[in-house]
């Protein structure tokens, strides 16, 4: 049958999507989530001894757009306090970019993503080590955070990728005896 041969990725639907929400649709609060977050966390990164409000105000954005990501409310909850905690340690320099596993993370989590796809948490912690080695110095922030940024959104990718696939079952081969007759 024609419908038979649809490939193991065709089926698949986000988990988050059949999740029944009180406000707002899949699509603006994934958006919005995600931009807060985002806004939040270039907030605090934005801020210096001169300018302390954009502490405040990046931590309470960041936290508002992990709280209003489309998923069940235990996972939001619990994800709100380390993954916005943890911008506050990126302020100690390059040096600190590990900790990016945090909300990567958190984000696996609020996504509700199946346990095999958090084996992709080695890959940002593996770029950060090699990124230690090339950046030191707090004025090589904005570069640090860029490539890293960009291998989190790959990661997230790959593991909605390993999402996707289906555990292959493991069933026992055949035993195939050759017959003696014709």
């Amino acid at each position: 049958m024609p419908s038979d041969r649809r490939t193991r990725f065709t089926d698949w639907r986000e988990p988050t999507r059949s999740l029944p929400l009180v406000w707002g649709t899949y699509g603006e609060r994934h958006i919005a989530g995600l931009a807060l977050i985002l806004a939040g966390s270039i907030g605090l990164q934005a801020s210096n001894t001169y300018t302390n409000f954009f502490l405040l105000q990046g931590a309470i954005v960041a936290a508002v757009g992990w709280s209003i990501l489309p998923s069940r409310g235990w996972r939001r909850v619990l994800v709100v306090a380390p993954a916005t905690g943890q911008l506050w340690l990126l302020l100690t320099g390059p040096l600190s970019v590990w900790t990016l596993a945090v909300p990567f993370l958190a984000w696996l989590l609020v996504r509700h993503r199946p346990l095999r796809s958090y084996v992709t948490v080695v890959i940002p912690v593996a770029s950060s080590i090699v990124l230690a080695n090339f950046f030191t110095e707090y004025s090589s922030m904005l570069p640090t955070l860029a490539i890293s940024l960009v291998v989190l959104v790959a990661s997230a990718w790959l593991a909605r990728l390993l999402a996707m696939t289906k555990r292959p079952k493991l069933v026992a081969p055949a035993l195939h005896i050759p017959s003696e007759t014709r």
